[in-house]
């Protein structure tokens, strides 16, 4: 059976989508810890983080670089 991240992937469970690659998907928390609470995963399903290839655990961070800065300068100060 597919995680829950696989089914936000696929569309089949909806989300606050702010970023999309081809790889990755960002979307908002639906149980915020924080304004703006962001989560940036892999299109990939694995297991563990170390299971990803290599060149999508690069890919991951840029993206995860570029949503953390919008994110950064959306709540500056809040």
């Amino acid at each position: 059976m597919a995680s829950i991240f696989t089914q936000i992937v696929q569309g089949e469970i909806p989300c606050e989508k702010i970023f999309e690659t081809d790889e990755e998907i960002a979307f908002l928390d639906i149980m915020p810890s924080a304004k703006g609470h962001t989560l940036v995963i892999p299109k990939l399903e694995v297991i563990k983080l170390e299971e990803l290839p290599e060149s999508l655990a690069i890919s991951l961070m840029r993206t995860l670089q570029t949503v953390a800065t919008a994110v950064s300068k959306a709540f500056d100060g809040i």
